[in-house]
C-alpha cells in the first residue's frame, strides 16, 4: 500500500519530511544506484541485492509519485522500462554523499583488526 502524501500532509519538521520521502533502506539504495545514470528494473534489482521484485516495484512507484524518479516505458515487445532520477531526485546527491562519507569514517574508526 502506497503512502501518497500531499504537501499539506507532510510533517512540519523538514528532517521528518526528508525521512518520509527517502527513509526506507531500499529507497536510499535506489537513489544511490540511479545517481550515476539510468537503469532498467533488472539492473536495479541486481545492484541492490536482496530486495524482492514486489518491494522494489512498490518503492519505485512511491518515489515516482513523489517526483524523485522518472519511469520511461518504451513501446516495444517485450516492454522496456528505464528509471532515472528527476532533478528533484538528483538534488538529494549531497545527502547521499554525506551519508557515504560518514559511513566511511565510522568504518575506519571502528574497524577491529
Amino acid at each position: 500500500m502506497s503512502e501518497e502524501k500531499t504537501v499539506k500532509e507532510l510533517p512540519a519538521c523538514p528532517v521528518e519530511t526528508t525521512l518520509t520521502l527517502i527513509g526506507d533502506k531500499w529507497k536510499v539504495l535506489i537513489l544511490r544506484d540511479l545517481l550515476p545514470g539510468t537503469k532498467r528494473f533488472g539492473e536495479l534489482k541486481k545492484s541492490i541485492g536482496k530486495v524482492s521484485q514486489k518491494v522494489l516495484t512498490a518503492q519505485l512507484r512511491d518515489m515516482e509519485q513523489n517526483g524523485l524518479v522518472h519511469r520511461k516505458v518504451y513501446p516495444e515487445v517485450p516492454p522496456r522500462v528505464e528509471y532515472s532520477l528527476t532533478p528533484l531526485g538528483m538534488s538529494l546527491k549531497p545527502i547521499l554523499d554525506a551519508m557515504w562519507n560518514w559511513g566511511q569514517e565510522y568504518k575506519a574508526q571502528n574497524a577491529q583488526g
